[in-house]
């Protein structure tokens, strides 16, 4: 089975430009310098999925041209990766059905306190969701298994997801060992890299890069990127052969 993915976004909670910031990356007139908040659209078989709805997500969905979404699946509770929700109504109307949402529950219990509305409300025009708790073992979304992987920014438990062979892991900035395990074999791997000095919850620019050292992947890209990183073109001469800067817009397709 195939699958495509497609970065929507692979900035930081602020994105870049960062607002008035004067620096060369935030000021560059490179697009791929330009980076809305961390989501990734994935589509393999009969299953349309996006991990994670950040405050840019009807501008991402609109940009991707995106018709159809059979799934959201998200990293964690914090508002750069879930603030947008209220637009799946759009695929609600469209589709004329409830959207899965999936999430652990302290995710599921954030979305109720920011979307009461949601919950508390019959109003017509609210968003409709079919909500999934789910714990960290496999699952299926369509025919489609879905292998969380737990990591932990900072002090906080996030998942991750392996999709076949392409792994997605963001605000991480560690892996327990058994978690490793399901992430060896990956032929694409996508990582966090904040920027370039030690962060308290996200990997630094090194360590993602030790990171992909210990799992070998065939290729890995890195999001979640930070002005502080620098500019695009520059950091991508500094990395490995087989490592890339994911940017805005970016697809990669698997066999």
């Amino acid at each position: 089975m195939s699958l495509k993915a497609t970065f929507l976004g692979t900035g930081t909670s602020q994105g870049i430009p960062i607002i008035a910031c004067d620096c060369e990356v935030c000021k560059s007139n490179n697009s791929k310098d330009k980076r809305l908040r961390s989501s990734v659209f994935v589509q393999s078989g009969d299953s349309n999925i996006i991990i994670d709805t950040g405050p840019d997500f009807r501008y991402q969905v609109l940009r991707a041209n995106i018709k159809r979404l059979d799934a959201i699946l998200f990293t964690h509770q914090h508002r750069d990766h879930i603030a947008g929700l209220d637009d799946v109504r759009s695929f609600n109307f469209k589709q004329k059905k409830a959207m899965p949402v999936y999430g652990n529950s302290w995710v599921i219990e954030q979305l109720k306190r920011e979307f009461h509305y949601v919950f508390e409300n019959k109003y017509p025009g609210i968003p409709q969701l079919e909500i999934d708790i789910i714990e960290n073992k496999k699952f299926h979304i369509g025919h489609l298994p879905i292998i969380p992987v737990q990591v932990f920014h900072h002090k906080l438990p996030v998942f991750g997801f392996r999709i076949l062979d392409f792994t997605y892991i963001t605000d991480a900035n560690y892996i327990p060992e058994p978690e490793l395990d399901k992430i060896y074999g990956s032929k694409v791997l996508v990582l966090n890299a904040l920027q370039r000095e030690k962060h308290l919850s996200h990997f630094n620019l090194d360590e993602a890069l030790k990171m992909i050292e210990i799992i070998k992947p065939e290729k890995a890209y890195l999001t979640h990127i930070s002005h502080s990183l620098g500019l695009h073109d520059q950091v991508s001469k500094e990395l490995p052969s087989n490592v890339f800067l994911a940017f805005d817009g970016l697809s990669i397709t698997l066999q």
